[in-house]
């Protein structure tokens, strides 16, 4: 968990950086490559994922250390060797990995946050899940333990295989001549997260676009037919969790209302989609047919609105970055705490992006449990002693958070008012 969380340090300014980047080279390309609501909801959804994986909130049902000590057939002496064979067995396992998630229903809802963006860019690469808690993929490891890849130099792999597909996720990059033919470029990504018939499941490789082409799911970006971005069930919200676990609570409705017994267990591993006919009839659902006409999803702003919610990642992003500095001084169960936090301030002004009344009720939760933390450590996770006065700033942001969501929130309460008044 430490180490990873010094590595996150390092990475996550680093895609910052990127991100604005892009940004910065949109604008001087004529290109627009965010919208600030899409844009934050993103990230916000890089922040859950991190504060995840950093407290390895996931139950492993085979390790692959398990694998290598029964499996191992190889000692392959050669230290090179060992993590290139890494790397390209990790992007073996990876492809198969995304394929299952994208063919069968229970996966889906694993990997749905990553697409449920309308748009395509850097900061949608960080869109990830939260929703895995079992590692049940283990098993497509297997060639790699066969050939006796010790665990440290696959723990080592992970990482940078992860990172580096963070770059492609792009509409400024064109194609990329020779480079197509070997690696994923940006095109093949942007077929691969369009919702067009043409380019549905296709191009899952990680790296190597080989795979694709191996095993018949490749497609090449086509000029006459631009990308529409999303997912065919838009999930018309900015909040992370309610994405994360979205379709699941679809497929558990399904399950439930299905008279069959068999369609309800059978539900869970049909194919993406798949829903039983007495349902289907009953409680249909409107599903992009044409992607052309899609009226991306999006709220009411004002600029004031847009600050606001810039001003809240960026500190939402300085209590995870101090999370990741402090978390070896402190028990788990403290810094648990400290991610339930960071948790329930993401609920809450995402809600409130949302332009959603429960804002107002989750910002009270939030400010709530912040003061019981102040009391509880005796002030901010000892912050007082990098910056004078921490736990008062502290203080005053939840404060001001309080305030402003209320704000907000009664300005909507009473335009909708007006509105349905008016409409009387």
């Amino acid at each position: 968990m430490e180490l990873y969380a010094q590595a996150l340090m390092y990475a996550i300014p680093f895609f910052t950086v990127l991100i604005l980047i892009e940004f910065l080279c949109g604008l001087a390309m004529g290109k627009s490559t965010i919208r600030s609501m899409d844009t934050i909801s993103s990230l916000s959804s890089g922040l859950t994922n991190t504060l995840k994986d950093v407290l390895s909130l996931t139950i492993v049902i085979i390790s692959y250390s398990y694998l290598v000590k029964h499996l191992a057939i190889f000692e392959i002496k050669t230290t090179w060797l060992l993590f290139v064979l890494a790397f390209i067995g990790k992007d073996f396992a990876s492809y198969w990995t995304h394929r299952f998630e994208h063919m069968i229903n229970i996966f889906w809802n694993r990997h749905i946050v990553h697409h449920s963006s309308e748009e395509f860019n850097l900061a949608c690469a960080l869109r990830q899940s939260i929703s895995t808690f079992f590692a049940i993929f283990t098993f497509l490891y297997i060639p790699m333990a066969i050939l006796g890849i010790p665990v440290e130099v696959v723990a080592v792999i992970a990482p940078i295989h992860l990172f580096a597909q963070f770059w492609y996720h792009t509409t400024l990059i064109n194609k990329m001549g020779f480079l197509e033919h070997i690696i994923v470029t940006p095109s093949h990504h942007r077929v691969h997260h369009a919702i067009n018939d043409q380019y549905l499941d296709k191009n899952f490789a990680p790296i190597f676009i080989i795979w694709d082409k191996l095993f018949g799911t490749f497609q090449a970006e086509l000029e006459d037919e631009p990308p529409v971005y999303g997912v065919k069930k838009p999930v018309q919200t900015w909040n992370p969790f309610l994405i994360n676990f979205q379709h699941f609570l679809l497929i558990a409705k399904d399950a439930f209302r299905t008279k069959r017994i068999w369609d309800k267990i059978r539900i869970w591993f049909m194919p993406t989609g798949w829903r039983p006919d007495d349902v289907k009839e009953k409680y249909p659902i409107e599903i992009v047919t044409d992607p052309h006409s899609l009226e991306k999803y999006d709220t009411p702003t004002t600029p004031f609105f847009s600050i606001w919610h810039w001003g809240q990642i960026t500190i939402c992003l300085g209590f995870l970055l101090y999370m990741l500095n402090i978390i070896v001084q402190y028990p788990f169960t403290d810094i648990l705490l400290y991610a339930l936090f960071i948790a329930i301030t993401i609920f809450s002004y995402t809600t409130l992006m949302d332009r959603n009344p429960l804002a107002a009720i989750t910002e009270i939760i939030k400010f709530s449990f912040g003061i019981f933390l102040l009391y509880y450590k005796g002030g901010w996770y000892g912050i007082d002693t990098w910056i004078p006065n921490g736990s008062f700033i502290i203080i005053g942001y939840l404060i001001l958070s309080l305030a402003i969501t209320l704000f907000f929130s009664y300005n909507d309460l009473k335009s909708n008012y007006s509105k349905e008044m008016s409409i009387a």
